[in-house]
């Protein structure tokens, strides 16, 4: 009736009236099929590696409360907490202010892609200066040996 009064309304008009179907279109025309497959694969089983269950593991609850007291413990082991607070907050700071600066970098038109050619250069310069040839492999395990050395300490002067 509704949709009888809107036509006629439309019309300007009670003689011109349209008919207005009371049935809607069938189902399938709206809506796709639920198992719908492109290729017609509606019988193909189901994968069964996509299944996952549920369990309850209790190494992972007495993992979590060793790393707990192993850090309480380093942490109490500190002798000078607020150096220790100063440089983590240092560090904090030093990651945003630098996504901060990737961001403001990454909005100029020209100057990603002239990075992303600049990374693109370096790396391929690295490729071919150490990974390339088995005597330069050989020298960078050896660079990085003594870098190890030298920040751990170890390293005889």
């Amino acid at each position: 009736m509704a949709a009888t009064a809107c036509s006629t309304a439309l019309l300007g008009g009670a003689g011109a009236r349209l008919p207005v179907r009371a049935a809607a279109a069938p189902r399938s025309v709206l809506l796709p099929r639920r198992n719908f497959s492109p290729l017609g694969l509606q019988d193909t089983p189901r994968l069964s590696l996509l299944r996952a269950k549920a369990s309850s593991d209790d190494t992972s609850a007495a993992s979590g409360d060793e790393l707990v007291d192993d850090l309480k413990a380093k942490w109490d082991a500190v002798e000078n907490k607020s150096t220790v607070l100063t440089y983590a907050g240092g560090a904090i700071v030093a990651v945003w202010f630098s996504s901060v600066i990737v961001g403001a970098i990454n909005s100029l038109p020209l100057l990603p892609k002239i990075m992303e050619l600049v990374g693109l250069g370096y790396s391929g310069w690295f490729v071919y200066r150490y990974l390339l040839f088995k005597e330069r492999r050989k020298e960078l395990a050896d660079d990085v040996e003594s870098l190890k050395k030298s920040i751990a300490g170890t390293e005889a002067e």
